[in-house]
């Protein structure tokens, strides 16, 4: 069965720093793209980054430069670190897995398996 759990959501002030991590298990977790997504209350999810089989990485236009995402494969585990964070990313953040052997993309509908999520709250 495959799993991924997100986890190192919680309550920060704006300004400050989170790192989320996603692990993964009961896949050959060196054959995906991972990706992070968010879905905000009342809103649509939308794409944040994903990182390919080989590392390259790519980010929504928005959230460059604040976000940056890594992966370790030895410890089938992918990480997002947010910083300078703002009240506007609260939401719950999702990492995914898309086995696609050519194409890395940002695009949900592409993902094959989804983690649960884990709350980010940001307060002003």
């Amino acid at each position: 069965e495959v799993q991924l759990q997100a986890s190192g959501g919680g309550l920060v002030q704006a300004g400050g720093s989170l790192r989320l991590s996603c692990a993964a298990s009961g896949l050959t977790f060196d054959d995906y793209t991972v990706g992070w997504f968010r879905q905000a209350p009342g809103k649509e999810r939308e794409g944040i980054s994903c990182i390919s089989r080989d590392g390259r990485t790519y980010y929504t236009p928005s959230m460059k430069g604040r976000f940056t995402i890594s992966r370790d494969n030895a410890k089938n585990t992918v990480y997002l670190q947010m910083n300078s964070l703002k009240p506007e990313d609260t939401a719950v953040y999702y990492c995914a897995a898309d086995g696609d052997p050519v194409v890395a993309t940002i695009l949900g509908e592409f993902y094959d398996y989804w983690g649960q999520g884990t709350l980010v709250t940001v307060s002003s």
